[in-house]
This record gives C-alpha cells, sequence and structure tokens, in this order.
C-alpha cells in the first residue's frame, strides 16, 4: 500500500502565497507522474498542475505563471508553490500520484485527503 499526506494548506490572502507538499510512503519501486487537483464547494475536481516521470510539467490556464509544480525523486514528495494567490483559488486542494510498487507491475492510482486553501479578499 501506498499513502499520500497532504501539508501546507491555511488560509492567506489575496496576493500571498502558499506552499503544498505531498509525501509518498508504503511500497513504492517508482512515482511515474504526480498532480495536484482541486475540488471547490459545488464544483467538480480539476486538474491544476501535473509533472509526468521526464518532469514535463502542465497547467491549467488560470494558474499559469502562477503556480509551479515540483517533484523531489529522492523523497518521493512532490510540491505546489502558489503564487499571487486569488480568492477563486480557494478549494480544498488533493495531492495524486500515479505509483509502481514493484518493477513489472503496472502504475496504481493514488490520492492525497485533501488540504483546504482558502484565499481572502
Amino acid at each position: 500500500q501506498v499513502q499520500l499526506v497532504e501539508s501546507g494548506g491555511g488560509l492567506v490572502q489575496a496576493g500571498g502565497s502558499l506552499r503544498l507538499s505531498c509525501a509518498a510512503s508504503g511500497t513504492i519501486f517508482s512515482i511515474d507522474a504526480m498532480g495536484w487537483y482541486r475540488q471547490a464547494p459545488g464544483k467538480q475536481r480539476e486538474l491544476v498542475a501535473q509533472v509526468t516521470n521526464s518532469d514535463s510539467t502542465d497547467y491549467v490556464d488560470s494558474v499559469k505563471g502562477r503556480f509551479i509544480i515540483s517533484r523531489d525523486r529522492a523523497k518521493n514528495t512532490g510540491y505546489l508553490q502558489m503564487n499571487k494567490l486569488k480568492p477563486e483559488d480557494t478549494a480544498v486542494y488533493y495531492c495524486n500520484a500515479l505509483v509502481k510498487q514493484r518493477w513489472a507491475e503496472n502504475e496504481i492510482s493514488y490520492w492525497g485527503q485533501g488540504t483546504q486553501v482558502t484565499v481572502s479578499s
């Protein structure tokens, strides 16, 4: 089994910054991709940012130029640096990882429990 634990959420004023972390633990051979999703009240969960096995990154248009996704392979940890936060960024943020637990096995998708980010105006 694999566990993802997010941290770093909280309350911040508009224009401020937060850094989310997602630490993976358990039986891990490799983490092929990591992503951050968010879900605001009454809305569907959306992909905010992702980093692939080749370290290419992609962002939803609304956060381009403000958010940066990164990963530390040695620590099995992913990060989301969020700058110039806006009230519309308020949501529960979830970490997702595609994990191979053993060399010959397929990837399995795991989710964290979510961390609340609230941006006040």
